[in-house]
């Protein structure tokens, strides 16, 4: 909110917006970037383009608020279903959780019992120690070694078998 010239607030607003664009599925990424080209030939104030993994069949488009250019943009380009939603604004709330990846340690938490999938360890089970989330490793102990040596992998090296809460 901000105050006007006579004290009273009046709600800040963006001359842009984020659409949601119905594609194809499969064919995201390839509907990012011919909109991606098509913008820069053209001239569109289009700011980014977004196609992330884990939404299907969906691209979104941060440009502008105007649906008639957004609407042109897209008119041609294979694979585009449409916009959905029309002239509704996508809240950031609505979208952030796909602008920052999820740590793969995530759903990692010590004492689970896991196995490793990759490296010299493979096949082994273990129980793990320590979680380092910024450089997505964890550290294990071995059940099968004869000494008990904590060792440091990363965290897509491993499959959890036994969440820590259900022993």
């Amino acid at each position: 909110m901000k105050k006007n010239i006579l004290g009273d607030f009046e709600e800040v607003t963006f001359p842009h917006t984020i659409f949601a664009l119905k594609t194809a599925l499969g064919h995201e990424k390839t509907v990012a970037e011919n909109l991606g080209h098509k913008a820069k030939r053209k001239g569109n104030n289009i700011y980014a383009i977004l196609s992330p993994m884990n939404l299907r069949g969906y691209v979104l488009l941060e440009g502008e608020k105007n649906l008639k250019a957004v609407e042109e943009l897209i008119k041609g380009v294979q694979y585009v279903r449409g916009i959905v939603g029309g002239e509704r604004d996508i809240d950031l709330k609505e979208i952030e959780h796909y602008l920052a990846p999820k740590p793969i340690v995530a759903d990692i938490t010590e004492g689970d019992i896991v196995e490793i999938i990759n490296g010299p360890f493979k096949g082994e089970k273990a129980r793990v120690k320590q979680i380092d989330t910024g450089k997505e490793e964890i550290t294990v102990e071995l059940f099968e070694a004869m000494v008990s040596i904590p060792v440091t992998i990363k965290g897509d090296s491993v499959r959890v078998l036994e969440k820590e809460e259900n022993r």
